[in-house]
């Protein structure tokens, strides 16, 4: 086992620092989002959201770290970054963390099985981009799948991204197989005004508030919703909040929405690319893990409104038994999961849920059930599990032999799906399917033992209760070679139907859970990371309390267990906000010709003319041909003007209007 004890510098000469840092405390979790940015003597510590390699400092161990113990409920990434925290910031000994995992293998949510010959599959994949901090900052550690030390992960993500930019050529099919137009997000001022609102709007007016609730009809059925819902999995009936949190988290990805040009993607699969290797380096430190553990309930000790976890109740493969927890030990959960209760199908068979009356039956469930049973701190599991009809999709991962339906794949795809380079870049959306189907072709091969011949893709669909336009089902009620036939017939590919089943193999994940996340909810719905009150436990995943990070991504999961890490040790040290782009100029400006269908905006005819030619000309966004032409058009500002004036349809008052802009241009410009 390797050798345990932390090694840092002697600190003699930096008692008063550590003195004074002590006194000081750190809040874990600053929200940039109430705070106004300033410099002064009361701003000793970062800007909430500053990312960096400033924000990179370790932490000193806090007291009396070697002697306690972690308990992990679930390796999912979320667990399995706990750890990574407890021992690179928090100081522990590797040998003092113990997993408690009720399956048979790590990585929960985040898996990749099979073979070719039964076919792969994989329940989900990862949509990425550059901003996730706490996410790289793990990854930035750990060593690489392929690449010698002393290389990481996130070393041979670069190496697999940076000359490899991920696009999509046909983001949007209808009619049997034809590219339908995806230049633009489709919105009328009117459906632009309904987006600016919700920026606008706070975040406590949007309780239980659902998206169809804010939008209207039209906006539902544009090309901006149809590129939104189907990469994030949102439905009409879910939280408008959640896409509010979305949007100011993903802004400066907003011009990159419909091409996908602003994801990026690993080689493989989610489990090969991030949990083989993050697993391998814990076991190596020396972390322990039990499988088939099923925690079921917590026993606690209360004194005075807090609340000290003393047990942990199980059940194992040798029987039930209580993990004795002592008040200096720390315990994590992931409470709630996406995935559990999965139900499975294949080429012959359709997926059946165990019981879709019976919510939330799956042990992870259960755990936050009784937790909140227990106390209100631990929020309203309900809210998420307690309507399986509206949080179900399904999935199907197709293993493919050549066949028409490669050949259709390549005609689809950005470069040809056997050259190991991006094939679709993300999932292409059949608009006119009653399904709503979308499928995808990530790099291949998609897991290291796959076959130079075969091709992984995966498909999955948003609308479950509505029958197929060629196979007259609801999705789940089909058999893998009926989702295929589907599929085929979307493609214009239904008289070759045959010859593409002989060569492909399905398999089915109906998951009743999917989308619990984005559920519809209010405050006091999840629970803090760590609950109020609590004293040694902390609560991880997608279903607690954040200031503004979003859910169903792997940096909101990373981003709790660094918070429950952090707050339950009480490291001198902060989490970082979410990425600053929201605030950013450029983005903004970028943003808002993107949802004006990459037109000139209102008013930006005036920012031209005030901004041509000066030192911040760059802040001002491209169009499309991103040539540079927008900036020295020279009727633009006229041309806005007159879109002005025939809004205000009062000439007099326009041209007024007009004189006196130009004359506050010119005196800026110096022409006076």
């Amino acid at each position: 086992m390797p050798d345990q004890k932390p090694r840092y510098p002697q600190t003699s000469g930096l008692e008063p620092h550590i003195r004074a840092v002590k006194a000081q405390g750190a809040n874990v979790t600053p929200d940039a989002s109430s705070h106004h940015l300033h410099n002064g003597i009361d701003t000793p510590l970062p800007p909430p959201d500053l990312h960096g390699s400033y924000t990179n400092n370790r932490p000193l161990p806090t007291e009396g770290v070697r002697d306690r113990r972690a308990f992990i409920i679930g390796s999912g990434i979320a667990g399995l970054s706990a750890a990574f925290f407890l021992i690179r910031d928090g100081h522990m000994p590797a040998a003092n963390i113990v997993f408690l995992e009720e399956q048979a293998i790590e990585g929960g949510s985040l898996d990749g099985s099979g073979n070719p010959e039964d076919g792969y599959i994989v329940r989900g994949g990862r949509e990425m981009e550059m901003t996730y901090q706490n996410f790289w900052d793990v990854f930035s550690e750990i060593p690489a799948l392929e690449l010698p030390e002393p290389f990481t992960v996130l070393d041979e993500y670069r190496l697999v991204n940076d000359a490899d930019k991920n696009w999509s050529k046909a983001r949007l099919l209808e009619k049997q197989g034809k590219i339908k137009n995806f230049s633009t997000m489709g919105l009328t001022r009117l459906q632009q005004l309904e987006v600016v609102k919700l920026l606008l709007a706070r975040k406590d007016e949007l309780d239980d508030v659902t998206v169809e609730n804010w939008f209207s009809e039209g906006f539902l059925n544009s090309n901006f919703y149809t590129f939104w819902r189907t990469m994030f999995a949102f439905q009409n009936w879910h939280s408008v909040l959640e896409m509010k949190l979305y949007m100011h988290r993903f802004l400066h990805l907003m011009d990159g929405l419909n091409d996908m040009t602003s994801l990026v993607f690993p080689k493989y699969n989610q489990f090969d690319s991030f949990v083989r290797p993050l697993m391998n380096w814990l076991k190596e430190q020396g972390v322990r893990i039990e499988y088939d553990t099923v925690v079921s309930n917590l026993e606690w000790n209360t004194h005075n409104g807090q609340r000290t976890v003393t047990g942990i109740q199980c059940h194992t493969g040798s029987g039930d038994k209580t993990i004795q927890v002592s008040k200096q030990d720390l315990v994590f959960a992931t409470t709630g999961s996406m995935t559990e209760d999965t139900a499975y199908g294949d080429d012959d068979t359709a997926p059946a849920l165990a019981d879709q009356k019976k919510s939330g039956s799956g042990s992870g469930w259960q755990l936050w059930k009784n937790l909140a049973t227990q106390s209100e701190v631990f929020g309203r599991p309900e809210k998420f599990c307690g309507d399986v009809p509206q949080s179900t999709w399904e999935s199907v991962t197709l293993t493919c032999k050549p066949s028409p339906l490669m050949d259709k794949l390549r005609e689809l795809s950005v470069n040809d799906p056997y050259s190991g380079l991006t094939a679709t870049g993300g999932v292409i959306t059949v608009t006119d399917s009653a399904w709503l189907m979308s499928f995808t072709c990530n790099r291949q091969p998609h897991f290291p033992d796959q076959p130079d011949d075969v091709i992984v893709l995966w498909v999955y669909a948003l609308l479950m209760d509505k029958p197929g336009d060629y196979v007259r089902k609801a999705m789940p009620k089909c058999t893998g070679r009926e989702v295929v036939t589907e599929l085929c017939f979307h493609l214009g590919l239904i008289d070759q139907v045959d010859e593409v089943l002989a060569a492909t193999k399905a398999r089915i994940a109906l998951m009743p859970y999917i989308t619990a996340q984005f559920m519809p909810r209010a405050q006091g719905d999840r629970p803090a990371v760590v609950p109020d009150g609590c004293t040694n436990l902390a609560l991880m995943g997608q279903f607690v309390e954040t200031h503004n990070d979003v859910v169903f991504t792997l940096e909101s999961s990373v981003r709790t267990a660094r918070i429950g890490v952090y707050g339950l040790l009480g490291v001198p040290k902060q989490v970082p906000d979410i990425y600053p782009g929201q605030y950013d100029i450029r983005r903004l400006l970028q943003a808002t010709r993107t949802l004006n269908n990459d037109e000139p905006f209102p008013g930006e005819g005036v920012l031209r003319w005030i901004l041509g030619g000066t030192y911040f000309q760059h802040i001002l966004p491209l169009g499309a041909d991103a040539d540079g032409t927008e900036e020295t058009e020279p009727d633009l500002i006229e041309r806005q003007l007159q879109e002005v004036r025939s809004l205000i349809g009062n000439n007099q008052t326009a041209e007024n209007a007009k004189h006196r802009l130009q004359g506050f241009v010119e005196k800026l410009k110096g022409r006076l």
